[in-house]
């Protein structure tokens, strides 16, 4: 892939950055070098390797969900200022 500075612009303006001359060059060399390793990458033999989305064999370590009793509606609303029963009521903050 050709990495010339009509490309660093375009990203630069993708990213809304504005680049100075010196950025632009920097830029060109970093993504040269990503580019570089990234073709590297699809050197390796992989042969036969599962496809992985992590490389942990970990699955969902999460527990069960499973419904416990809340807390006491009316005895939270004790506490507030202002509710209608059902829930807190605050002032209007936005027209």
């Amino acid at each position: 892939m050709l990495i010339d500075e009509a490309l660093i612009s375009y990203l630069g303006d993708l990213s809304c950055l504005t680049l100075t001359g010196e950025e632009k060059v920097r830029l060109a060399g970093d993504l040269a070098e990503i580019l570089d390793g990234m073709a590297r990458l699809s050197e390796l033999d992989t042969e036969g390797v599962p496809e992985r989305s992590h490389p942990f064999d970990h699955v969902n370590a999460l527990r069960e969900d499973v419904i416990t009793p809340s807390f006491d509606r009316a005895l939270i609303l004790r506490g507030a200022p202002a509710s209608d029963g059902e829930m807190f009521v605050a002032p209007k903050t936005v027209e």
